[in-house]
């Protein structure tokens, strides 16, 4: 059971020998009391979600499983190259893409794809941002298929989510199993937040003379992240704002205090673009701040991540994100795209149609695990229903195969069992250095057989275990 990640059903693996060996030692009920402890825990310090779909409460404790996923330090090694490769990569064609746009002069990427593109951003065209870092925190999703088999499922270059369940799932293990840390060498996540604004504060704008004011921008807290936002911001001792507590004063931009209104420096944000600006984006926001845009341009402050970086990870960009990889780093991609279909090509839309029952189909403007379709478990009706959505729009979709991926074991009432999980590194970048946090956030699919791992429907956590060896 704990072999197959990645591993033959009934091996134990090299890195999970040492916790298979305390599991074997504990008594019958300890195991089973804590997960029951750490439900009592999140639901203490409110750790929500949103369940979209259902009649019952919207919000929700996040299922979390006590059996860790567990990644060697040769493993993980592998694993922080290719990411870093990759980020890399996203980073200078975010910069191209803004600026000469090589990569589409060579062909390498189509023109249109651009274009056409509500996440293009024209008006970050010939912009620098400070530092030269648009993309400052990236989670990449990554899924495992064999045991030295890694691909990228998506990279989430604009705002991605999930760093407190990381955070959180690691302090619950340590409180209630501390031995395993004692005997056990487990790589720290801890100092993720000190990172961050260390991170943060060295993209700091020109107008910043001095240590810089970091703050994370929430829409609020009727926002199903709101406790991300503000864990986040307490951890890193950040100040924690609204757009209505922000205005332009002298060409910065101000926060209100109770002495008055002082400069911002950098902001990391945690909405929209669409929603950042009602003077420059969409005028009926009232999340965002205006003329915040105009001060960015100007060099007033620094906003992360970058506005346009949604571009980089557009699922319609993300079959040539291979393309992407070679030709900014001059190298062959180290982690590996599923093949992928694009509909939005005739031959390649009537290869889907005639097999749909097989392939999994994602809106390439989707999120959270919604507007897709699951060939494999789908009905006939959906399946058909489907069909005639890529017939009439077949620009909206991608496809890819389904994928033979890893499980590892959770803990439910009836012991162990094997599910689906998918794994989120995230990775800070800064003009200093790109910092890789040794772990992240693993996802499983808490229903037997389920693909699907998203928080929003239904999926869990587990805290993730990078070995130093």
């Amino acid at each position: 059971m704990l072999g197959q990640d990645g591993g033959k059903s009934g091996d134990v693996r090299p890195a999970y020998q040492a916790f298979r060996k305390w599991l074997d030692s504990q008594p019958d009920m300890r195991v089973a009391r804590k997960s029951e402890q750490a439900e009592n825990f999140f639901r203490k310090i409110g750790i929500t979600f949103n369940v979209y779909g259902e009649d019952e409460a919207d919000e929700r404790l996040i299922p979390f499983d006590v059996v860790p996923r567990v990644l060697s330090g040769n493993e993980w090694r592998k694993l922080s190259k290719g990411i870093e490769q990759r980020v890399k990569a996203i980073n200078a064609f975010l910069h191209d893409i803004y600026h000469r746009q090589e990569i589409l002069r060579a062909g390498r990427v189509p023109a249109s794809l651009i274009a056409n593109n509500a996440a293009f951003l024209p008006k970050m065209m010939g912009f620098d941002p400070p530092g030269g870092i648009y993309t400052h925190i990236i989670g990449t999703d990554i899924v495992r298929t064999g045991p030295d088999e890694f691909y990228v499922l998506e990279d989430n270059a604009r705002t991605p989510s999930g760093v407190s369940y990381m955070l959180e799932n690691r302090e619950i293990m340590l409180q209630m199993f501390p031995e395993l840390f004692a005997d056990i060498p487990i790589r720290e996540v801890g100092d993720y937040p000190s990172w961050l604004r260390r991170s943060l504060s060295a993209c700091a704008p020109a107008a910043c003379l001095d240590r810089p004011t970091v703050a994370v921008l929430t829409p609020g807290v009727f926002n199903s992240a709101y406790f991300e936002h503000s864990f986040l911001a307490d951890q890193m001792g950040a100040e924690l704002i609204e757009g209505s507590d922000l205005k332009v004063v002298d060409g910065r931009i101000a926060m209100r205090t109770t002495q008055g209104y002082k400069p911002v420096d950098v902001i990391y944000r945690r909405i929209d673009d669409d929603f950042l600006d009602p003077l420059n984006f969409n005028p009926e926001s009232m999340l965002g701040v205006p003329g915040i845009f105009d001060v960015y341009r100007a060099g007033g402050v620094t906003i992360a991540n970058a506005p346009g970086t949604g571009i980089a990870d557009d699922k319609a960009l993300y079959s040539y994100m291979p393309d992407i990889v070679e030709f900014y780093t001059g190298e062959r991609p180290l982690l590996q795209n599923v093949p992928t279909w694009r509909c939005s090509e005739p031959d390649q839309l009537a290869e889907v149609l005639d097999k749909l029952d097989e392939l999994v189909v994602k809106e390439v403007h989707g999120s959270g695990g919604y507007g897709m379709l699951i060939g494999p478990t789908a009905s006939k009706a959906e399946i058909e229903e489907f069909r005639a959505k890529l017939k009439e729009n077949p620009e909206g979709y991608i496809a890819q195969p389904t994928l033979a991926l890893s499980t590892v074991p959770i803990f439910p009432e009836q012991g162990l069992a094997p599910r689906h999980v998918d794994f989120r590194p995230f990775v800070l970048m800064s003009p200093n250095s790109i910092d890789i946090v040794p772990g992240g956030l693993t996802r499983v699919a808490m229903n037997e057989g389920s693909l699907v791992v998203n928080s929003s429907q239904g999926g869990g956590t587990k805290d993730t275990w990078v070995l130093d060896d």
